[in-house]
């Protein structure tokens, strides 16, 4: 083994950190955990017979081509398919503002390819999603937090924080938002919210990355329109997957952003994978053109609002007053907030021996707060664990409270 690897890794490497979430996974992995710590779908809503009979299908009629190199743009057929479903959103686009990726993922690690050289500013939530973070800061981006309330990131903060960047010559890049059923928060940014940020982005013109991977998980209230569209001069990009709404193992997602944008994410592209898998692509696309997304997609919605259901009743049995959480409108997460004076880290330690486990929200704080919350999954654990592991939970915050264990 090479004796300087350390000296010879480029700023980028040395800037690298294992996901913390992921590590964390590693330690919740015996049958007797129950997790609320992943982001994972149910396997249950995995269509496995007709993705089988699909599969063949192209294989019989496009093997060829299927089997090939693709192109770095998408498979065509697939982007008509998601252009169209935007179209009838209320999105001006076509196919020209729109490329596959291989997952939304890669379009965080591109996005900081394309705009962030070291030290450049970017803005985030209090708290945001860790693997936008962590790609951003692979590549030297700066996080500056604006701190949330009921509504989402606060406009007022962002404008005070803008107006002092603005003075020191210290301009961000990028906004970077999650604005529906927000990772880790479990928040829906409403759209006079929604229209206050994009005001300010275009007062101090800068780009807003609206990251939406829920966004069709929806269990109740009122669709909010796409930041995109409320835009609709390029002055916002966002991202989309079929990770958290069909399967994530195809590993597919997209960029929806204006041609100038677009072909800078191509040409980032081409010089990290050529091309997202065509012959996913093309299962996705027959997937969904049969008719068979929407069903899917709608029996989804209908078990995670169960799930969502049966945490929230049994929060309300289960924890001890001083003890709060958010109740999301749809999507995987909520999250929930302690005592100003305890550390989830404490509790984590405790609630792992009572064989539960969660994501400490510090992680999702760049500036090392939010050390009293955590991020609690509902989508991956059935019914009924979900309401013994809150019971597990609750009686580890009651542990913690009465100083009752040791640390």
């Amino acid at each position: 083994m090479i004796t300087n690897l350390e000296d010879i890794l480029s700023d980028s490497a040395k800037g690298m950190k294992r996901s913390v979430i992921r590590e964390l996974l590693k330690l919740t992995q015996r049958d007797d955990i129950i997790s609320f710590a992943g982001g994972l779908p149910d396997p249950k809503s995995f269509p496995i017979d007709d993705l089988k009979k699909i599969s063949c299908k192209i294989l019989d009629e496009e093997g060829n081509s299927a089997l090939q190199y693709g192109a770095t743009e998408g498979d065509s057929k697939l982007r008509e398919i998601l252009t169209k479903r935007y179209q009838n959103q209320g999105l001006q686009i076509n196919t020209d503002n729109l490329v596959i990726l291989t997952s939304s993922q890669q379009g965080l690690d591109l996005t900081g390819k394309i705009f962030l050289n070291r030290g450049d500013k970017f803005i985030c939530g209090l708290p945001s999603y860790l693997g936008g973070l962590g790609a951003f800061s692979s590549y030297g981006g700066v996080p500056i937090g604006i701190q949330f309330d009921e509504f989402g990131m606060r406009s007022d903060l962002l404008e005070e924080t803008l107006k002092k960047m603005q003075e020191k010559d210290e301009m961000p890049k990028f906004i970077y938002v999650i604005p529906d059923f927000q990772n880790p928060a479990g928040i829906t940014m409403p759209e006079f919210r929604r229209l206050e940020i994009i005001e300010l982005a275009r007062k101090y013109n800068i780009l807003i990355i609206e990251d939406s991977p829920y966004r069709e998980l929806r269990f109740e209230g009122e669709s909010q329109k796409m930041m995109y569209e409320l835009d609709n001069t390029g002055q916002v990009m966002s991202l989309g997957t079929f990770s958290k709404i069909f399967v994530p193992g195809f590993r597919i997602g997209w960029v929806v952003a204006h041609e100038e944008i677009i072909d800078k994410f191509v040409k980032a592209k081409q010089s990290t994978d050529l091309c997202t898998a065509p012959f996913t692509q093309k299962i996705v696309a027959e997937y969904i053109e049969e008719g068979l997304f929407d069903k899917n997609l709608k029996k989804i919605i209908e078990m995670y609002h169960r799930k969502r259901d049966v945490m929230l009743k049994a929060f309300e049995d289960f924890m001890p007053e001083g003890v709060s959480w958010t109740k999301p409108e749809g999507g995987l997460f909520l999250f929930l907030k302690l005592p100003e004076d305890m550390d989830a880290e404490d509790l984590f330690k405790i609630a792992i021996k009572k064989n539960v486990a969660f994501v400490l929200g510090s992680v999702f704080h760049c500036d090392g707060s939010g050390k009293n919350t955590m991020r609690i999954n509902f989508s991956f654990m059935d019914e009924e664990q979900n309401r013994i592991g809150v019971e597990r939970l609750a009686e580890s915050i009651k542990a913690l409270m009465n100083n009752r264990v040791e640390i």
